[in-house]
């Protein structure tokens, strides 16, 4: 019986769901500032290395 209730609670649901929007938002912040970041590499210290 107690198996029962514990599947038909959903108290947890929002927190978990509120808990994985939050992990794809800062994956996609991570994912973000890494290609700029690359980028701005690429740009800057590339410049400075086909001055040599």
């Amino acid at each position: 019986m107690s198996i029962r209730r514990f599947i038909a609670d959903r108290r947890g649901a929002t927190a978990f769901e509120y808990a994985l929007i939050a992990f794809m938002v800062s994956i996609v912040i991570i994912a973000g500032s890494h290609a700029i970041g690359t980028r701005l590499s690429v740009l800057y210290f590339g410049a400075l290395i086909g001055n040599f």
